[in-house]
């Protein structure tokens, strides 16, 4: 198994480029962030550069966190400011050799305005990676952790997939935010294989390090990589105390 550290959540006392050199010094093999944008993408680039490692994806910016916002993609009367923040984030993974951008849907009451803003968004941000070579992600989240989130199971993702028919969107796998919303994850990600684009990890419920509660992840990443997935595993957890101290998950995963 490979995985990618997310520097949403790990090492977030280092300024970004020292965080990729710890990460890679820790043996991950790739990377992944939220919102870097403070950071210059040529900064970024020189580091990712100087490691070796790949920087998998980036957020689209949520919006004021402060107010509630968590996405902005799929509020109408926000579709111009969803747009603006969709192509910072295409323009800042294609200069900063990203690979994948995360389009962040955002709170709504689940209508048929909001769903249909969220598509057309979506198309729209499908036309700017397709033309830099980059793919599309959508997550469902869970609705404990962020109740209204427009995008919570996978059969939504998928039928957003199925409509558009757009082959730069691919769902990003949370194994956190779906064994809350859904369970059953091995035979989910088995069925949804060809439409997963990343696959992420962290302890259930505490969203710790993937090394105890619900999940049995020396078995589950197991069952992934016998269903045929390739790509890396992304470690999206917070930390119970040090990054660094908590990183023995790591030694146990890759022999699954």
């Amino acid at each position: 198994m490979k995985f990618s550290a997310n520097l949403g959540f790990l090492y977030t006392d280092l300024p970004l480029p020292d965080a990729i050199r710890a990460a890679k010094a820790d043996g991950f093999d790739a990377l992944e962030c939220h919102f870097p944008y403070d950071t210059p993408a040529q900064v970024m680039r020189d580091a990712l550069h100087e490691t070796g490692l790949r920087m998998l994806g980036l957020n689209t910016w949520p919006g004021d966190r402060a107010a509630g916002d968590f996405g902005l993609a799929a509020l109408p009367d926000r579709r111009d400011e969803a747009r603006k923040e969709i192509a910072r984030v295409v323009n800042y993974a294609a200069a900063a050799g990203v690979g994948a951008v995360h389009v962040m849907a955002g709170r709504t009451v689940g209508d048929a305005a909001a769903e249909s803003c969220f598509r057309d968004n979506l198309n729209h941000a499908c036309d700017l990676a397709a033309a830099q070579g980059l793919t599309v992600l959508i997550e469902p989240i869970n609705t404990r952790d962020v109740a209204g989130y427009h995008l919570c199971r996978t059969d939504h993702a998928e039928r957003i997939i199925d409509d558009l028919a757009r082959p730069e969107l691919k769902i990003m796998f949370d194994c956190y935010h779906m064994q809350i919303m859904q369970g059953d994850l091995a035979k989910t990600v088995e069925r949804l294989l060809p439409k997963i684009g990343h696959i992420q990890i962290a302890a259930v419920p505490d969203r710790g390090e993937p090394d105890s509660g619900e999940v049995d992840y020396r078995w589950l990443l197991g069952q992934i990589a016998e269903f045929g997935y390739e790509g890396h595993i992304g470690a999206e957890y917070r930390p119970r105390a040090t990054t660094q101290g908590g990183l023995g998950w790591m030694k146990t995963l890759a022999r699954a």
